[in-house]
């Protein structure tokens, strides 16, 4: 659990918050192998053979409406298709989560075939092969060509994370992967050119999206 020291404790100016001698890629990756569900094991895909998008969508937006630190989203079925391409080039992203003392950072690496583990960046930073995640999302494009639909299902998995923090940060990194401008400009440089990465310029827009988010759902 991420409790108030150790929330203080990963509250970083933008400077420096990322300092090896590669400061953007990892030398190491994730020993956690995430043994995520198929979307086989999560709907019945014989029920649903016959229906519409659109009740595909209804279906999978009920089915996780009252679960907890479960969320699911729903995407078109290009989009999903997107980021999993643009994952498989560029499998790793940060992305900050904003509370009132600062902020700290999360580290993102995509497994094949279709997850995203997101583990405390101090933790990965210490020992890459022995962090944990706190959230995971999965982004399944099973009905990508045959109903132009994308299914996502996000899980909180450590407490430290607030329920509304984890789907923040889910969105945030579906924007990411999905948005040609943010990708091309954000996602693609942190991980082929880390040079051009722009830490600063990043924590702004993300801290401003942060806020726009957090307006529009106490509306």
């Amino acid at each position: 659990m991420i409790g108030n020291a150790l929330f203080m404790r990963a509250v970083r100016t933008s400077r420096g918050i990322l300092s090896s001698s590669n400061p953007f890629i990892p030398q190491r990756s994730f020993s956690f192998i995430f043994t995520g569900r198929r979307l086989d094991d999560i709907i019945k895909k014989e029920l649903i053979h016959d229906k519409t998008s659109t009740e595909v969508a209804d279906l999978w937006y009920a089915y996780h409406e009252d679960k907890v630190n479960v969320h699911g989203l729903v995407l078109k079925g290009n989009e999903a298709t997107t980021i999993l391409q643009r994952a498989k080039e560029c499998p790793f992203f940060i992305q900050p989560i904003f509370r009132d003392d600062g902020y700290f950072m999360l580290v993102s690496q995509y497994q094949d075939p279709c997850h995203f583990l997101m583990a405390y960046l101090e933790d990965f930073k210490m020992d890459p092969t022995a962090a944990q995640p706190l959230l995971t999302f999965s982004v399944f494009d099973d009905y990508a060509t045959t109903k132009d639909l994308g299914l996502v299902r996000a899980e909180i998995l450590n407490r430290g994370i607030e329920d509304e923090e984890g789907r923040k940060v889910v969105q945030n990194m579906i924007d990411g992967y999905m948005k040609d401008d943010e990708y091309t400009t954000v996602v693609s440089p942190f991980n082929k050119r880390p040079e051009a990465f722009d830490l600063d310029d990043f924590l702004a827009q993300q801290n401003e999206k942060w806020r726009s988010n957090t307006t529009k759902s106490e509306r």
